[in-house]
Formats: structure tokens, C-alpha cells, sequence
């Protein structure tokens, strides 16, 4: 595993922080429960989550000149099919955060926790995609950005939709997105997750079929 993601909480407020994420398998996970520890997303207080100097800069110059670099140190364009995935499923992550922002203090805030089990795979699908297969000399990176070999992650997903779907009417038409500020954004969220899908289609080759 590649990325570690954390998320900091702070009284009633999510602070952004970094998220870790092992293997594959979720503390938030109701269900499929395993005997190992594989996979354990774990969430940290601010406290807890190591600090860095403040002269460290977050902005580098490497990339003025219209090039970026990925996980394996290979310089592409900034409009290679790459960053674009790579953005939208960082766009991705952003709108769930904004959910996870109109969720506190509700009745639905039960929601957190399983929002950010996903942030935090999102970024390890970003490693992912961030290091293509068929790089060379480079192998030991493709497998530390693998994650959900056998499926656990996605299949915890579909067990979550369907706790969710209990109790809800057949609908025989189309809903228009609405409901609020929480369930307004998830359907933005939605709707960007189709888009990094699709963006994700030209690397089918590139990426580990997990990641897709």
C-alpha cells in the first residue's frame, strides 16, 4: 500500500488531515468481516498525526512548464490521460468532503464514517493510477500501489447500498437531484464518479483491473 490517509476530527468539525489505509479491509465494515487486519482504515485524532516543519512548501515549480510527474518518476503533459483521471477522482474526494461538511450535526451523520473509508480509497485508487503497470524497472511500486486484490472493498460498497436501499420505494421513474445540501452534493459526487469512470477507460490497460 502506497497511500496512507487519515482524517482528523475535531469536536464537531472534520479537519483535514492524512488518511491511512491498509490492504483491504474497513473498520466502518458492518458486515464480511475477516480474521485478519487487512485493509484497516483507521481515523486519527489531529493530535495524533504527525506534524512537519512549516517551511515545507506545497508548491514545488516542477511542473511550470506544462509537465508532471507520476509515482514512478516518468515526466508526462499535464493533459495526458493520466492527470486527467487523476483529477477527477480527486474532485471526487473533495465532493464527498463537502457532503461529509453538510452531514455534521444531522441524523444522517452516520454517513461519515463510511464516506471516509471511500476518500481514503480514493486515494489509494489515485497511487494506482498513478503507476502505470507497464513501467519499467519499477515493479516494486506497482505492488505497493495494488489494493483489493479479491474484491473486499467493492463488494462492502454493494453491502452498504444495500443497507441503505431497505425500505425505500420502487421508483419507475427519474429523481430529480435535490434533497438538501448533503444529498444535493452526494448527487454531484455522483455524477463526478461516473466521469473518473469514464476516464479511467483509456488506462484499462495501464491500471490493475481493481482499480477499475
Amino acid at each position: 500500500m502506497f497511500v496512507r490517509c487519515f482524517a482528523a476530527r475535531s469536536h464537531q468539525r472534520l479537519t483535514p488531515a492524512i488518511c491511512r489505509s491498509f490492504g483491504t479491509k474497513s473498520t466502518t465494515a458492518s458486515a464480511l468481516q475477516r480474521s485478519d487486519n487487512r485493509g484497516k482504515i483507521t481515523i486519527k485524532a489531529p493530535k495524533e498525526v504527525k506534524s512537519y516543519p512549516a517551511t515545507i512548501k506545497v508548491y514545488t515549480r516542477t511542473g511550470d512548464k506544462g509537465t508532471s510527474s507520476l509515482f514512478t518518476g516518468e515526466r508526462r503533459s499535464k493533459d495526458d490521460a493520466v492527470f486527467e483521471a487523476l483529477g477527477n477522482t480527486d474532485e471526487l474526494s473533495s465532493m464527498l468532503g463537502l457532503a461529509i461538511a453538510y452531514l455534521q450535526a444531522t441524523p444522517a451523520d452516520t454517513l461519515i464514517s463510511r464516506l471516509e473509508a471511500i476518500q481514503c480509497l480514493l486515494q489509494d485508487v489515485g497511487s494506482n493510477v498513478a503507476t502505470p503497470l507497464n513501467t519499467e524497472k519499477q515493479t516494486s511500486k506497482v505492488r505497493r500501489t495494488r489494493f483489493d486484490s479479491d474484491g473486499y472493498h467493492c463488494k462492502q460498497l454493494e453491502v452498504w447500498i444495500d443497507e441503505l436501499s431497505e425500505g425505500l420505494p420502487v421508483h419507475r421513474s427519474f429523481i430529480l437531484p435535490s434533497g438538501g445540501l448533503a444529498a444535493s452534493t452526494l448527487h454531484v459526487a455522483r455524477t463526478v464518479c461516473r466521469r473518473a469512470e469514464r476516464s479511467l477507460i483509456p488506462l484499462k490497460d495501464d491500471v490493475d483491473k481493481e482499480t477499475l
